[in-house]
Order: structure tokens, then sequence, then C-alpha cells
């Protein structure tokens, strides 16, 4: 109980720092090119029966991921390309469109936006169509830190300002929402199991925004 108390007032402590900080956000968009807007297009309708003529989601859901490995710039540049990599077989069966995200927090806590948070990013099976991504630099082997947890707290809180949202969820956990109104995906085998972030990660992230009563399960 007393190490609990004490991490407890860590991450508190943290918190109140960030809040006092400027929140800054650094732009550095990927190429949401034409072809990259007919893939998201497209995607929408085949994997969502989604019907539209663009690629802007309403987002409901923000899902926390990390990045297994890499930096902020080798990660942008694997994201920027349009199409996936051929040695993604599952994912390619099902579209060439790239993976991608709305956001990427360094491990300094730095956070860039690389694509407005309302452009459709493949990042999540199933929710997508309503799921706003951040990736975070770590791995299982590399932890993600503090001004991380601290810096996901203020992009959470800027966002739910901004969209109407109703639920914070890390990678790991979206399995939760098959079979649930929420859930989109017209192939019932295209799936794929996910550790990321990690637990400890999501419950400080969800400790520094509880008063926010974000839901965690459909």
């Amino acid at each position: 109980m007393k190490h609990f108390m004490y991490a407890l007032l860590v991450l508190m402590t943290c918190c109140i720092k960030a809040q006092t900080n400027e929140f800054k956000i650094i732009s550095k968009p990927i190429d949401y090119s034409p072809e990259r807007v007919r893939l998201s297009i497209e995607y929408l309708k085949d994997h969502y029966n989604i019907i539209q003529n663009s690629a802007v989601i309403s987002p409901k859901m923000i899902v926390l991921h990390y990045t297994a490995g890499g930096t902020v710039e080798t990660n942008y540049k694997y994201f920027n390309k349009t199409h996936l990599e051929s040695a993604r077989n599952i994912l390619k069966k099902q579209s060439v469109l790239n993976v991608s995200s709305q956001f990427i927090v360094d491990r300094d806590g730095t956070i860039y936006q690389l694509m407005e948070p309302n452009q459709f990013a493949r990042h999540t099976i199933g929710l997508n169509y309503c799921a706003i991504g951040i990736e975070n630099i770590g791995s299982k082997n590399q932890p993600l830190t503090e001004k991380q947890s601290a810096s996901n707290a203020q992009l959470i809180r800027y966002l739910t300002k901004k969209y109407n949202i109703e639920y914070l969820i890390g990678h790991s956990e979206y399995s939760i929402f098959r079979g649930s109104k929420l859930w989109k995906e017209t192939d019932p085998n295209y799936f794929t199991v996910k550790d990321d972030p990690g637990k400890d990660f999501m419950r400080k992230v969800r400790l520094l925004v509880a008063d926010l009563h974000l839901k965690e399960k459909p």
C-alpha cells in the first residue's frame, strides 16, 4: 500500500507539473496524398460498410499504442509511405493502405501531430472509423516513460475538449469491443493479438485523466 501511495503521489505531481507547463503539439504531417485518401475511403467501405466521399471520421475513442522500437524519425518515415510494406502479409491481404497514427509521442514527452485528428488512420482493426491513434516511442523491452504518461494525458484532455470522446483504451484491449455496436469489421477472421502499450502505462495514464470518466469497455 505504501508503494502504491508513493507511486500515486509521483504521478499526481507529474500531472500538476504538466498542467502548469505550456501544452505544445509539433506539426509533422505525413503525406496524405490523393492516393491515400482513395485507399482510406475504400477501406471505410470494405471493412466498415461506411460509404462516403471523404476520409474523415467522427472520433469517439482514443487508442494508445507503442511503436515497438525506432525513433520519431524512423516511425515517421514508415507511416509516411502510402502503401503497406510487402512483409506485412496479414494486413496487406485486407488492404494495401499503410498503417499510420494521428499522433506520435517521443520518449521525452514531445508530441507530434502526423495528421488531423479526424482524418482516417489505419491503426486499430475494427475501430479505425471512430478512433484516434496515439503512438509512443518504446517497446516491451523499452518501457514507456513518465514524461510520455504526462504528455498522453495532456493530449487526451485536449482531444476530449475538441471531440466527443467517450472511450480510452490501449491497443491490447481492443478485442473487448468485438461483438459490440462499435465494432464494424466486416471480416470476422481479421484480427491480430496486441500487447501494447502495456498495462502499467495504461494504469498511469488513466489515473491522470480519471476525472474525465472515459470508458474502457463498450
